[in-house]
């Protein structure tokens, strides 16, 4: 019988686990948390200085049983939850769930599933870190205390099984905001200048208009652009200056969880929920041969430090692989991180060097196998010496304007031999050489028009990666705050492009009406800093929590009285083919439906479409406000189907384009309008507004 008890906290390390430690070690998994706040009341009591109220996890009082029978023949527990402060929380659960205040406790924690760094945990134990406890109960009743108090009114106002949550509203909010602008975004016309030159019978070289009497030239329009072009054809091209000059392209990073999604998405397509499922399973363990391997480190985390031992092995295989040009500097200075770095963890690397992506592929799925390759060769190039490039950068005159003209040489790639990603390698050999003084020939003088672009939607990839830059969340509420945003149908995924949908709109609406502070982002970025100062030991979770509440408690009361006094029916005088009433508009999933106010005695329901007023310029019908299956808002004609196949992201005028016939469209805000045409490659109404 073993003296001693390892709990985990997935089952898939049990095994791993055990052949580590062998015969005189125990090891079960808790399966993720144990207690939790009940989901049927707020769990919180207000009135007693915030008492959270815990209770056992249903279907976990059978295995709460085992581990207590375990906990009785066991000498000493060893809790080994995760690294983080979720982990950390779990033991402390585990602890009152357990009753092990009459026994010897031990907390561990461990980076990477390896014998190794197994073994060196059980050496080095601890006590649980209450900071990190309390940290971690400061969130979870602060989601807790806004989710439950202002769902119920999206529950009350719009339909049941809406959610509002801390962290989850500002991500909308982004989101929202985001698509705002790009809604009222107005293209403003430019043009640019490009002179192909050449050294007499040798290579033809571009050169970009840059000044004119020295100062930034600026062409808003094709009249500007062909007087340029005149005045130049008629001068002569000479060179100026010619510097030579050298540049470095610093090593990447090691993977954070952040860069990580970011990275995932970019390159592999996958979700950030992907990602994390996928990720995971590498940390847990692979079964390479006949036993379990966890190939890469703890995946949840914010830092980017590397462990010696395994900086150590890094240079050994670059060595031998590469040769030691390759190799980094021995003391890489890494870029200062914001106060939040959970820095007992290390950077995502992996955890034998031995096992080469190419190694295990066998053992690997095919989208397991991609992430590990990704992690590998992010880690294997953060190690090793930067890319070096010879620059050569040209000033050529022309009377009063400016051209410019520059290349680069690869001198060295560097740690772009492992990680570049399908980037462009730079030339190896020398474009062309001129001198300063030198006369060139212009072979053609080409104008180019181009549109402002307004900022693109979010992806997986970039929302992240803002929530990360504004403070917002922490590495692990990334995937579950969008995988949630998608279920409640507040955003769509098309293309991996992230849209908002009507009852997201609807919903944001009221949140940042009503709610105004616990949407902002800035308010949310410092309760993340508190709640590291909590975490470091500075503060009392409880005077948070009595900090905010009592305010937020008065804005959610405030809410109640005055959405109380808002009907947010629409009545409509469109019978029910089911039973003859007129049918009101209620919000789904998707958006706006038509649907039976005698629900649910009489369930008739019918596509909600909004008239516009607007002829359809192809057929004469009318132009309806339609959604896509997935609840994206578009402007179609009631035709379609029937014949006309008009639609349009952007309001249609009902007009045609004078030009090429083409439906116009409005862009912009209603002070800043602009009437164009739908035609990307017509330029009417682009050049003026109307």
């Amino acid at each position: 019988m073993a003296d001693n008890l390892v709990i985990v906290e997935s089952a898939a390390k049990v095994n791993t686990i055990s052949r580590f430690l062998g015969k005189n070690y125990k090891v079960e998994a808790s399966i993720g948390h144990v207690r939790d706040l009940p989901k049927s009341q707020l769990g919180v009591d207000t009135a007693n200085n915030y008492e959270p109220k815990y209770i056992t996890i249903r279907g976990k009082g059978e295995l709460l049983q085992k581990l207590r029978k375990d906990v009785k023949n066991a000498k000493c527990v060893y809790l080994a939850t995760d690294p983080d402060r979720e982990g950390e929380a779990i033991s402390w659960h585990l602890y009152h769930a357990l009753k092990l205040q009459e026994k010897k406790v031990c907390r561990i924690t461990f980076n990477e599933i390896t014998e190794q760094a197994v073994k060196e945990a059980i050496k080095h134990p601890r006590d649980i870190n209450t900071d990190l406890v309390d940290a971690q109960q400061a969130r979870r009743v602060l989601d807790r205390l806004v989710g439950y108090e202002i769902s119920p009114i999206l529950w009350k106002k719009v339909r049941k099984g809406l959610s509002a949550g801390r962290v989850q509203s500002v991500t909308l909010r982004l989101i929202s905001d985001r698509d705002k602008q790009i809604r009222e975004f107005v293209e403003e016309e430019y043009w640019s200048i490009t002179a192909n030159l050449q050294q007499g019978k040798g290579k033809t070289f571009e050169a970009k208009l840059d000044t004119y009497k020295n100062e930034k030239c600026d062409i808003s329009n094709e009249e500007e652009a062909k007087k340029i072009v005149k005045a130049c054809k008629k001068g002569h091209f000479q060179v100026v200056s010619s510097k030579k000059g050298t540049r470095v392209k610093n090593t990447v990073l090691p993977f954070t969880t952040s860069t990580l999604q970011q990275e995932a998405a970019k390159h592999l397509g996958f979700s950030t929920q992907k990602t994390m499922n996928i990720a995971q399973q590498l940390y847990e363990g692979i079964k390479v041969g006949k036993k379990e391997v966890g190939v890469v480190t703890y995946i949840r985390t914010d830092s980017i430090r590397i462990a010696d031992k395994a900086k150590e092995e890094a240079t050994t295989y670059i060595t031998q692989k590469y040769g030691e040009q390759y190799l980094g500097a021995k003391k890489q200075i890494e870029k200062a991180k914001k106060a939040h770095i959970q820095d007992a963890h290390e950077a995502i690397r992996p955890t034998y060097m031995e096992y080469e992506p190419n190694e295990i592929k066998e053992y690997l799925s095919r989208d397991q196998f991609r992430l590990y390759q990704l992690i590998w060769n992010r880690f294997v190039a953060s190690q090793m010496a930067p890319a070096q490039y010879e620059t050569y950068s040209i000033k050529i005159q022309n009377g009063d304007y400016e051209f410019k003209a520059s290349y680069s040489i690869e001198l060295f790639d560097g740690f772009i031999k492992v990680y570049n990603l399908g980037e462009e390698k730079a030339k190896k050999e020398a474009k062309f050489q001129v001198e300063e003084g030198e006369q060139l020939v212009c072979g053609s003088i080409i104008p180019n028009q181009h549109f402002t672009q307004p900022p693109a939607h979010f992806s997986e990839a970039t929302l992240v990666k803002t929530l990360e830059e504004n403070g917002v969340g922490r590495p692990s509420t990334y995937a579950p705050t969008i995988t949630t945003l998608l279920a409640r149908g507040y955003i769509v995924k098309e293309n991996k492009i992230l849209y908002m949908t009507e009852l997201g709109e609807v919903v944001n609406q009221i949140m940042k009406e009503y709610f105004d502070e616990v949407v902002d982002v800035d308010f949310t970025a410092n309760m993340e800093r508190i709640l590291d100062e909590i975490a470091s030991g500075n503060v009392e979770w409880k005077e948070i929590i009595k900090s905010f509440y009592p305010h937020f408690h008065h804005t959610v009361e405030y809410a109640e009285s005055q959405i109380e006094n808002i009907d947010l029916t629409e009545h409509t005088d469109i019978p029910c083919e089911k039973c003859g009433t007129h049918m009101v508009v209620r919000y789904g999933k998707y958006g706006k439906f038509l649907g039976c106010p005698n629900f649910p005695e009489c369930n008739g329901t019918k596509p909600w479409y909004e008239e516009t007023g607007i002829s359809c310029p192809e057929c004469n019908g009318k132009i309806l406000m339609k959604k896509t299956k997935k609840g994206r808002s578009y402007y179609g004609c009631e035709h379609n189907g029937e014949g006309c196949e008009f639609m349009s992201w952007d309001k249609p005028t009902g007009e045609k384009c004078p030009i090429c016939g083409e439906a116009l469209i409005e862009k912009g805000t209603s002070k800043n309008k602009k009437i164009v045409c739908r035609n990307s490659k017509c330029n009417y109404g682009k050049q003026n507004k109307h």
